[in-house]
């Protein structure tokens, strides 16, 4: 399954490049997230979700496969959710300069097993739009916070 979309923050390249990179920042941002470890190459992950009628924890891996700051970020992950099933797959974060701030451009493949799989396409198509426009509005959000903290 792909995923995609854009949306702009009225902060600089830089910063949001950032954020992007800030566990804490992402432990916030992500739906569901309980925990998010730094590691050597990523971070580990805790996550509980509800997905139609299936709930699920799971614990994975996030490996940043690429990074160019403040403009390219790609990252795989894996996760293992028991019963539920499995979730992996890779994501690209592109930052470009834009009117008033920073243009923010991903792209994802997702690919899951399990019980998930047996959701139908369109839900899990569905959650997982949903999923992704919490997390990006949820990072705007964040970072529009820090500004009109810093601007005080």
């Amino acid at each position: 399954m792909k995923l995609e979309g854009t949306f702009t923050v009225d902060r600089p390249r830089d910063e949001v490049w950032q954020v992007l990179n800030d566990a804490e920042v992402l432990r916030d941002a992500i739906p569901g997230c309980t925990a998010l470890e730094p590691t050597d190459d990523g971070y580990e992950a805790t996550v509980q979700l509800k997905v139609g009628p299936v709930k699920a924890k799971f614990s994975g891996t996030v490996t940043i496969k690429e990074a160019t700051a403040p403009d390219l970020l790609v990252l795989a992950g894996e996760g293992n959710g028991g019963v539920a099933g499995f979730a992996k797959g890779e994501a690209r974060v592109v930052l470009l300069d834009a009117p008033g701030g920073t243009e923010v451009a991903y792209e994802a493949e997702v690919s899951i097993g399990g019980k998930l799989a047996q959701l139908g396409s369109r839900l899990i198509a569905s959650t997982s739009r949903k999923l992704a426009d919490h997390f990006f509005t949820r990072l705007n959000e964040i970072m529009s916070g820090e500004q009109q903290r810093e601007a005080s």
